[in-house]
């Protein structure tokens, strides 16, 4: 199991495709001043864990089972900011139906017979590209052909099991800080009143070198844990330029055994947090380990003016 976590990799049939601008699709059609205005959604950020997360029994397969808890209604459209989509600049998908991409290799032939292709959202990408225009984020490009990763769909599939909510994916720049990041989570905060679902998707520790080979083995190695626990204490206490600043403020992260040996897993983080907007509170609403040192927690963000 950890060598094949170990293993995990961009597939290179999904890593190169075509980019177009999306000046030509249609906006979302209902944020009008005739819609009926609605109150901001909570933002979140999901800890998606190992692939093989549907097939095995953790509690955070049981968290996403019971994800109506948190969100009773179904959204219109959901928006995964995910951390196995890396593009030099923000990059959306534009799909009538997203395929399911298996973007790992080394693991049981059960797992690759896994669907979820839930519907597209080309409005919500057009909606997407004029925020983030809008913002200032003058290069970003829409994806006519890429479907969703793992990031995005082994989440989801537990979530909401029958695929039926519309879904765009949004990248990240590995080249871009935090504080990048955090700006565009602010940029999209509009959609949180539109019916879009928010959804982070990433891992609030994510060193696979130090993994153990047992997806059930809950016991967090020290660092692990005290990475673990300085990130909820600055989110749940309001400490948020620490947060975006993770790189030069958390513990372990100039270390050999540094949580984060690359900023991919925590960047969606830093978009879901700004996209609740000035003000926002946070709550960890999920904490569970997986393979010693994978931390699952999750976290929702609740605007000011929810």
């Amino acid at each position: 199991m950890a060598d094949a976590l170990k293993k995990l990799f961009k597939s290179k049939k999904h890593g190169h495709t075509s980019q177009t601008l999306a000046a030509d699709l249609n906006p979302l059609p209902d944020r009008s001043a005739s819609a009926t205005p609605v109150g901001a959604m909570d933002t979140f950020f999901i800890s998606h864990g190992s692939p093989m997360t549907p097939l095995v029994e953790v509690e955070a397969k049981d968290f996403w089972r019971g994800w109506q808890k948190f969100m009773p209604n179904k959204p219109k459209a959901i928006l995964a900011i995910s951390a196995h989509w890396h593009t030099r600049y923000p990059s959306v998908n534009s799909v009538v139906k997203n395929e399911t991409i298996h973007d790992f290799y080394g693991f049981p032939a059960q797992l690759y017979k896994l669907k979820y292709n839930a519907p597209g959202a080309p409005d919500l990408a057009a909606r997407i590209t004029e925020l983030l225009k809008g913002a200032g984020f003058s290069s970003v490009c829409v994806d006519s052909k890429r479907g969703l990763d793992h990031g995005a769909w082994v989440p989801l599939y537990l979530m909401y099991p029958n695929a039926d909510v519309p879904v765009c994916q949004l990248s990240v720049q590995l080249d871009a800080d935090g504080k990048h990041h955090y700006k565009l989570g602010k940029a999209l905060a509009p959609l949180t009143r539109e019916g879009v679902l928010i959804i982070g998707s990433g891992s609030a520790t994510h060193n696979l070198r130090t993994l153990s080979s047992r997806h059930d083995d809950t016991k967090p190695a020290a660092w692990a844990l005290e990475f673990d626990n300085w990130l909820n204490n600055s989110l749940t206490n309001g400490r948020f330029d620490e947060v975006i600043q993770f790189e030069e403020k958390a513990p372990h992260a100039k270390t050999a055994w540094t949580a984060h040996p690359t900023p991919d897993h925590f960047l969606p983080l830093l978009v879901a947090l700004g996209a609740a907007g000035d003000g926002a509170k946070a709550e960890r609403i999920h904490t569970s380990w997986m393979n010693g040192t994978l931390s699952m927690a999750s976290f929702a963000f609740r605007s000011s003016s929810s």
